[in-house]
């Protein structure tokens, strides 16, 4: 049997059992759209926890499933998984037969709900049950005999589906894999009519923002730097964005700060970077501070609590992450509150482009709870979109294509619904990486990024200036 391939990006190195012919036909019935593995029984169990932990709020899914006897066969929905208790109406639900030349699809009746949400295996309209019940068993409504080793359908009564569900199988109950994918719709690299937003790609417009950055004063003159706190999943590019910076300003690539695409995060410290102007130029009117990245894990990544303290101004530079025990500052820091200059008056939101529609709905909730937290406080907020170039070939090819490219468009869109936040504040950019030299294309994006930081930032000051002398 020839193996389908897994798209780029899916979580895991997972093998596919759906034949190249099968999964091409899948492909063009939903509408040219690519297939990820999310979910192999085989490899990370049958039982309802495991798959909930991968599947749920993933959007569209297709369930496919094997049986002893070869038939191909499984069902689509377009309605997230998400252990709602609900019955879940989704006109674009149908089941599907691969046993033939060409795929057999038995659309959903009218009206009908086309499963029940709950925290057991999937089913479609409760007439078709996967996995049943976590054990290798096979059911018919009115019993049957119970076999062992395997992995069974179940099917039962109900109206969602006009078939004989034995006929989708060839009446043969015993599993040898079942596999669920997830459902993109392809990239669209078409170029919109004209840009979506407005940039200069020339050097002058790069020496411009330069300069505006250098000549930058914070609106409040109890502050000389603005401090920028960098947020974000691990590997999203938080680190990776000062060292891009920090080139710019120096005239070459470096590395100052630890980056890369370590499983876990590389930074355990709270870290504030200075940039200055050349080797040994004047420092800048800005501070990036940079953060243990998040997890989705309790207990893994930068806590909540910690971000609370960073954001008031409690944290020392240097001082290590420990995510079993939140931060506790001594008794004669606490005592006082900090200076307006060293809280937080910016926070970016580092988020990966190409990871977008992978985000889990924990990790999701955790950016909420912050987002709220940094609300309560009236500090400014952007989101950088990084690694746009990976999430799509035109602008792969020609990063200037990244304002006329309607895929990246649908990607700012789905950040800002996500997270919560305005259009105008996601940016996307693209760090320093692989490059060796300076590209001007990058140091646009880039600077202008920063720009924004500092204006959002002179935001949150003049909102602090009918109150500056009173403890913020």
């Amino acid at each position: 049997m020839q193996k389908a391939k897994v798209r780029k990006g899916s979580k895991d190195a997972l093998t596919s059992n759906l034949p190249e012919d099968r999964r091409e036909q899948l492909c063009a019935l939903l509408g040219n759209v690519e297939l990820t593995l999310l979910y192999k029984a085989s490899v990370h169990g049958y039982n309802a926890s495991a798959f909930h932990q991968r599947c749920d709020r993933q959007g569209p899914t297709l369930l496919v499933a094997y049986n002893s006897s070869g038939y191909i066969f499984g069902g689509y929905t377009s309605v997230d998984y998400a252990q709602s208790g609900q019955h879940i109406k989704d006109d674009e639900a149908f089941l599907v037969n691969l046993q033939g030349k060409i795929p057999v699809c038995i659309k959903v009746n009218s009206g009908c709900n086309a499963r029940y949400d709950d925290s057991g295996m999937p089913n479609f309209g409760q007439q078709l049950y996967f996995c049943y019940n976590n054990q290798p068993v096979v059911y018919h409504q009115g019993g049957n005999s119970i076999q062992k080793g395997s992995l069974f359908v179940s099917v039962q009564g109900g109206g969602a589906f006009d078939i004989n569900i034995s006929s989708l199988y060839g009446n043969d109950t015993q599993l040898t894999e079942c596999e669920l994918y997830k459902v993109e719709q392809e990239p669209q690299v078409g170029i919109e009519e004209k840009p979506w937003r407005n940039v200069l790609w020339t050097a002058e417009r790069r020496d411009e923002l330069m300069e505006k950055i250098r000549k930058h004063k914070p609106l409040m003159p109890s502050v000389s730097r603005v401090r920028i706190l960098m947020i974000g999943p691990v590997g999203a590019g938080k680190s990776s964005f000062f060292n891009s910076i920090n080139s710019i300003f120096t005239g070459h690539v470096t590395n100052k700060a630890m980056s890369g695409s370590a499983g876990t995060s590389l930074t355990v410290q709270f870290r504030t970077y200075p940039v200055t102007d050349g080797r040994e130029g004047k420092p800048l009117p800005f501070v990036l501070c940079d953060t243990m990245g998040l997890e989705e894990q309790s207990g893994a990544g930068l806590d909540i609590d910690d971000i609370s303290s960073i954001l008031q101004g409690h944290v020392p530079d240097r001082y290590k992450f420990n995510p079993m025990a939140p931060f506790q500052p001594d008794e004669q820091k606490a005592s006082r509150p900090a200076s307006l200059q060293e809280k937080i008056h910016c926070v970016v939101y580092v988020i990966d482009s190409p990871k977008i529609s992978l985000m889990s709905g924990k990790l999701e909730e955790k950016l909420a709870a912050i987002r709220r937290k940094v609300n309560s406080l009236g500090i400014a907020q952007i989101v950088l979109m990084t690694k746009v170039d990976e999430a799509c070939p035109l602008v792969e090819e020609d990063l200037q294509s990244l304002y006329v490219s309607s895929y990246i468009k649908t990607k700012v869109q789905e950040v800002s619904s996500r997270l919560g936040v305005p259009v105008s504040c996601v940016l996307p950019v693209k760090n320093y990486s692989q490059e060796l030299e300076l590209e001007l294309n990058c140091d646009v994006l880039l600077l202008t990024a920063l720009q924004q930081m500092l204006r959002f930032a002179d935001d949150y000051f003049d909102d602090m200036r009918p109150v500056e002398g009173n403890p913020i």
